[in-house]
């Protein structure tokens, strides 16, 4: 009989998150926010800090690789800087935690700028290529706005 129950109740979180995970593919909203994480990534790629002051919300913070916040400020310094060159954006996925909050994830291959591997050079650091990206979006209004990201170094295992 216990085993009988443990089966229903493994069934039924699977199919509960079977249905989370077909509904993140077929929300518009969460698929108009899988492309606003990618704008992020271009704006900051193209140095364009207007495009990234209107995505970001006004107290927006960040967790980076080596497990430091971060504020808005220098989100838009570093855009600023050009400290991105290139960027593969790929894996995108997003969960509906309520109606005015929406959690983004991806994966992403990272190039960096000549003047921030050097930057990193001088201060003795390196920066993985590849990272797991987590972006926390809020209704604000009628528009969304990233609030928190966290980025996460992942390794590479052959």
């Amino acid at each position: 009989m216990k085993s009988t129950l443990l089966l229903a109740v493994v069934l039924i979180f699977c199919a509960a998150c079977f249905a989370q995970s077909a509904q993140s593919s077929s929300d518009p909203e969460a698929q108009a926010l899988i492309a606003k994480s990618r704008s992020v990534l271009e704006a900051e790629k193209s140095k364009d800090v207007t495009a990234l002051n209107n995505l970001l919300a006004d107290n927006f913070r960040s967790v980076d690789l080596a497990g430091d916040f971060g504020s808005r400020q220098e989100m838009l310094g570093t855009a600023k800087e050009g400290f991105l060159k290139d960027f593969l954006f790929y894996e995108p996925q997003a969960f509906r935690i309520d109606n005015d909050s929406i959690l983004v994830s991806y994966s992403t291959a990272i190039t960096l700028s000549d003047s921030a591997i050097k930057q990193l050079a001088e201060d003795n650091l390196t920066w993985p290529r590849y990272s797991k990206v987590s972006d926390l979006w809020v209704r604000q209004g009628s528009d969304w706005k990233l609030k928190f990201e966290q980025t996460t170094p992942v390794r590479i295992m052959y």
